[in-house]
């Protein structure tokens, strides 16, 4: 219901439809995995970053491979920052957002 209200409302102002900028997206998608539960544990997802593969390989508990690994990671700082940020390893949300 609320995105057509907002569908609606656009197509009455006659403005053609932009993108949103990659920095919004970034900050966007950092607020709502900041406010999720738990996520699942990086032994359970597929498509990760080369981050959290270390991660998955690593000797540790399940409690910490169920951390947000993305709000220490250096590729969100640059994507918040930056219009088109200079991260190209795969799998990285934040890298999607420039493109």
């Amino acid at each position: 219901m609320p995105e057509r209200f907002f569908e609606t409302l656009a197509a009455k102002t006659g403005a053609a439809p932009r993108r949103a900028p990659a920095r919004l997206k970034a900050r966007l998608y950092s607020a709502l995995v900041a406010r999720q539960a738990p996520l699942r544990s990086v032994s359970e997802t597929a498509d990760l970053c080369v981050f959290e593969n270390l991660v998955r390989i690593a000797p540790v508990g399940e409690r910490v491979k169920s951390l947000n690994f993305c709000r220490v990671c250096h590729a969100r700082l640059l994507a918040e920052t930056f219009e088109h940020p200079p991260i190209w390893w795969s799998n990285c949300p934040y890298a999607r957002f420039g493109r």
